[in-house]
């Protein structure tokens, strides 16, 4: 019987004993932030004053797509302010009790950051309302003509929250977000280059300003899939004993199927069948879902948003329209009976 001898792979931390990487890579200060000046510059104003004041911020919400840094600024406003910061999600929150419990042991100052928070149940969301805006947690104890409701009175706090579906929260809890909702932006290339460098250092990676330009234009404007690529970069780089340079990156990211404008093989997909099968639309979204083999709400909501900000992909009442400039993106020749027809 022959024995087969087991490796145990344990992380080796860098010099602050970090060993998950996408944490080591969160700016830890608001100089190493980059991007979204107009959210830092109205975040700096309101802290200052409530540093000033000796009082916790009002309560934040922050939306967008995912990546662009929403739970790194909470962790920055916490730091900033010196409070300790509390994470939880939303679908984590099941019942009025695991809120109840999440509130009640928070100490005067902390801030409490729920992450998807359009997922609340909205019997929770009831709760929460008297918590943010009067500092009470009113539950109702018992059934019936018995119930009764046991106010308990909370500590100051702040609540942080994000969400990449800002219209599925109610109108009622956005309402309660005093301290403001702040929009997250797509980064520049010039932006996500000085991101990827930062990383690069932290991670010991030596590259180019070339090579960093290159992963940065293919990174659909968001630092998450930048520092993605990045790692993947590396990857490639030291299994094939080779600098991480320009050529090394278009070779990882062409091996990844990514190409020069960050399009991945399903992008390419639902715009081949549009373009091929439907003769460039219009097409129901259902239909272009079945002929992918995809769920109609993950063409919808992961893959049209790059691909019409590009500018690849319309969508209209009849359906979705594959533009002149995906035919071109292709290597489709543009039907000239579509030129000048209006849809």
């Amino acid at each position: 019987m022959s024995s087969t001898k087991q490796t145990n792979i344990i992380p080796e931390p860098n010099a602050d004993g970090e060993v998950f990487l996408d944490k080591s890579l969160r700016p830890g200060v608001w100089e190493e932030y980059i991007g979204q000046k107009a959210i830092k510059d109205n975040l700096k104003i309101l802290l200052t004053a409530a540093r000033e004041r000796q009082h916790p911020p009002e309560h934040l919400l922050f939306y967008g797509p995912p990546g662009l840094g929403k739970t790194t600024l909470a962790h920055l406003i916490a730091k900033e302010m010196g409070a300790q910061i509390k994470i939880t999600s939303g679908p984590a929150i099941e019942k009025v009790g695991d809120l109840a419990s999440i509130l009640t042991n928070l100490s005067p100052g902390d801030m409490l950051f729920i992450d998807e928070i359009h997922r609340l149940n909205k019997m929770i969301e009831e709760v929460l309302y008297p918590a943010m805006e009067s500092g009470a947690l009113n539950i109702i104890i018992g059934k019936g003509p018995g119930a009764r409701v046991i106010q308990i009175d909370l500590p100051p706090f702040t609540l942080l929250a994000a969400t990449t579906r800002v219209a599925l929260i109610s109108s009622p809890l956005r309402s309660r977000f005093s301290g403001g909702t702040f929009r997250l932006e797509f980064y520049t290339n010039e932006e996500i280059g000085q991101i990827i460098a930062r990383s690069a250092k932290i991670l010991g990676i030596e590259a180019d300003k070339e090579s960093l330009e290159e992963i940065a234009k293919r990174s659909r404007f968001t630092p998450r899939l930048a520092n993605h690529l990045l790692k993947r970069c590396r990857d490639y780089s030291q299994v094939g004993k080779k600098d991480v340079s320009k050529t090394t990156v278009k070779e990882t990211l062409n091996l990844l199927g990514i190409d020069e404008l960050g399009l991945n093989e399903p992008d390419r997909k639902i715009l081949e069948i549009i373009i091929e099968k439907f003769n460039g639309g219009p097409v129901g979204l259902g239909t272009v879902a079945t002929a992918m083999s995809e769920e109609v709400a993950t063409v919808e909501d992961v893959y049209e948003p790059y691909l019409i900000q590009l500018g690849f992909l319309e969508r209209t009442p009849r359906g979705r329209v594959a533009t002149q400039k995906a035919y071109e993106h292709l290597g489709f020749e543009y039907p000239k009976d579509k030129q000048n027809k209006l849809i």
